[in-house]
């Protein structure tokens, strides 16, 4: 099972918006949100609150494909969320999470008996490519126990 494939299976949200997963690595995750009228706002585009699902939804998955392996020692947390709307977000969008630190510099930390820290920017952008909104999520892994 994939990591899209399991977050879908197991996270109401993925499937309440319908959020489809068209890639998934530890270099990158991207989520797409189909354009559904029942998620529009005032204007006719994505609710700002969809887009954040979907941003923050693109985080989860890249930091469970990087850090996945660790997940018998250490759960995964979300710490904190900003997120800008930069243009208007008209027809389905689509969100691409980086990870902002190396994973062997994360996964060290968490060796040491630390809680490391790390950022998740996430760009979401329309069909024609133009970028509507920029998320930052500060995800943890909290060792277990």
């Amino acid at each position: 099972m994939s990591i899209g494939e399991m977050l879908a299976a197991t996270v109401p949200m993925v499937r309440t918006l319908n959020l489809e997963y068209v890639e998934t690595t530890p270099e990158r995750a991207v989520l797409s949100l189909p354009d559904q009228g029942e998620f529009h706002n005032h204007i006719g585009g994505p609710h700002a609150g969809a887009m954040f699902t979907l941003a923050e939804s693109a985080s989860g998955a890249i930091v469970l494909a990087a850090f996945g392996d660790q997940l018998s020692r250490a759960v995964p947390l979300a710490v904190s969320a900003e997120i800008a709307y930069k243009k208007v977000a008209l027809g389905p969008v689509r969100a691409t999470a980086t990870l902002g630190r190396p994973i062997a510099d994360v996964v060290a930390e968490l060796d040491e008996g630390k809680r490391p820290e790390f950022p998740v920017a996430v760009a979401i952008t329309r069909e024609d490519g133009a970028v509507t909104g920029e998320m930052t999520v500060v995800w943890t892994l909290r060792p277990n126990g």
